[in-house]
């Protein structure tokens, strides 16, 4: 089967059912036109009926001009006690504007009996009552059949007679739920081929958690045996183990399967999207995330490096590109002079490959490496690295020294200070500033010396900070007096940087790669930083 597959988004519905995230109507409606800029044709954006946040989110979504994707309410059959027209729930998806609704119902026996408690006749009655009730609301109406595999496993006569139900009663679209995500993909196909039997006029979805690990798998295969509409989140968020990745299912059916899901051109903003939302759900993105992580076009092998600069094919699925992701070089005690060749001419495109610095600069980085820093992820030291061996000798300050004092009172707080002095534009400048720990403080007072000469420092922050104590590396001692290694992560208006500090005292290793994150935000805004054309 051909043709173009639709996307449903539950991002800001089951995808807000994940541990960590919480998302304001404010947020959610960030999202949501992220979303419609990617171009999916479904946005749920939750349930009504259920909590407050989401009806406030229905309400200020009058006010979003969506130029793609059309926004989803969802709900689920409307209560065995009462008749659909007199539902609450029900009477919330009509009200809340709307274009187009989702309920589920039970198609599994077991839920039918144990969690409704009605008799199975009355389940069937649910379902087509509450879709009739609907139908004549919604430009677009479809039905999740919650545990539909489950079901089927169990009583495959009655979580189909469930479908036919919702297929009577107008349903669009009957969307096969794995809603516990134990179902493997090898047994998706003799439940499509009876379902074409039975139901050869219905329209299918697919919709799968990812409990086993093949969420993304699965719905691929869905589609191969005739799905026409893929529900999942952005970044796989969700309950438990999350939902179908998004972010690897569109691009798999576009630009492996040749299934469109996007309007022409948008798939290239989906690196773009995944990163959006995991920095709205407040969650650091997944490095490893097939497609659109930062370590998905990453490659650290001098051998892979050494084939992939004469042709990407050799050690890249697709091109980065298509989903707006970028190659990447990394550079490690495994690098060889392509890696840093590739590294470099990012910054310095007059770089010969004959260059003695190319030399220098890779036998100081596997002699770094092996004392523990770490130049994969500290790419902002590796720049200064890299400058200052090919002769760049600017210093926007020098170190006079620089003291830290940890204190605690009886059953006070601990309390740090830190007092700081360095020669910038040649005067000696002494400051001092109290802080939230000790590289707090020293944060505070360096950048209190320096904002006087250096304003735009005051536009840059500390992101995150990470210390790992090492162990078996050269000239370690072991025990706590082994090396540290912080990694410092600082960010401005435009881009985030990771730098590298390493000492056996936590201070000096902090010191280094705070003071690293700062001159790195000087040398980047400074117009002279060097005679030649650098990519910074």
């Amino acid at each position: 089967m051909s043709g173009k597959v639709q996307i449903y988004d539950t991002t800001l519905r089951d995808g807000t059912q994940a541990e960590e995230i919480n998302l304001t109507p404010e947020d959610k409606l960030l999202i949501a036109r992220k979303l419609d800029e990617l171009g999916v044709d479904f946005i749920e954006g939750g349930w009504p009926g259920s909590n407050p946040t989401d009806r406030q989110f229905f309400k200020e979504a009058a006010r979003l001009r969506l130029s793609t994707a059309r926004l989803a309410a969802f709900g689920s059959t409307h209560n065995a006690k009462s008749t659909a027209d007199q539902d609450g729930n029900l009477k919330a998806l009509v009200e809340s504007g709307a274009q187009a609704a989702t309920i589920f119902g039970k198609s599994w026996d077991l839920h039918v009996h144990e969690a409704l408690r009605v008799p199975l006749e009355r389940n069937l009655e649910l379902i087509g009552g509450s879709l009739a009730f609907l139908r004549p609301h919604f430009p677009d109406l479809f039905y999740d059949a919650e545990h539909f595999f489950d079901g089927f496993k169990a009583n495959p006569d009655y979580t189909l007679a469930t479908l036919r139900a919702a297929f009577e009663a107008g349903a669009d679209a009957l969307v096969l739920c794995d809603t516990n995500g134990g179902t493997l993909p090898h047994e998706l196909a003799p439940i499509f081929e009876r379902l074409r039997r039975e139901l050869p006029e219905a329209r299918l979805g697919i919709h799968v958690h990812n409990d086993s690990g093949t969420a993304v798998a699965s719905s691929l295969e869905a589609v191969r045996l005739g799905a026409a509409q893929v529900q999942g989140t952005v970044n796989g968020y969700g309950e438990r183990c999350g939902n179908a990745d998004l972010c690897s299912i569109i691009p798999a059916l576009e630009l492996k399967m040749g299934r469109p899901c996007l309007p022409e051109g948008r798939i290239s903003q989906l690196t773009h999207v995944a990163h959006f939302v995991s920095e709205t759900c407040n969650l650091r993105p997944f490095m490893r995330q097939p497609f659109v992580g930062r370590s998905a076009f990453a490659h650290k092998g001098g051998v892979h490096v050494s084939a992939i600069l004469r042709d990407s094919r050799t050690y890249e699925h697709i091109r980065p590109e298509a989903v707006g992701n970028v190659q990447r070089v990394l550079l490690s005690d495994m690098a060889g002079r392509s890696n840093i060749l590739a590294m470099a001419r990012r910054y310095y495109e007059g770089l010969d490959k004959n260059d003695p610095c190319v030399e220098t600069l890779l036998s100081e980085v596997k002699e770094r490496e092996a004392l523990g820093y770490e130049y994969s992820v500290a790419e902002a030291s590796f720049i200064l690295l890299f400058f200052r061996t090919m002769g760049w000798s600017k210093r926007y300050f020098d170190l006079i020294n620089f003291r830290v004092l940890d204190a605690k009172r009886g059953g006070e707080e601990p309390f740090s200070e830190a007092t700081v002095q360095i020669k910038v534009q040649g005067k000696n400048v002494h400051t001092a500033a109290d802080g939230r720990g000790p590289v707090n403080a020293l944060d505070n007072a360096l950048r209190k010396a320096l904002c006087d000469v250096y304003p735009h420092l005051a536009e840059m922050k500390l992101v995150d900070f990470k210390v790992r104590v090492l162990s078996g590396y050269v000239r370690d001692t072991g025990g706590t007096a082994s090396n540290v290694r912080v990694l410092i992560e600082s960010s401005d208006k435009t881009e985030k940087w990771t730098t590298v500090g390493l000492s056996h005292n936590i201070i000096a290793a902090s010191w280094q790669a705070l003071t690293d994150s700062i001159v790195y935000k000087l040398f980047k805004d400074d117009p002279q930083k060097w005679p030649h054309k650098a990519a910074l």
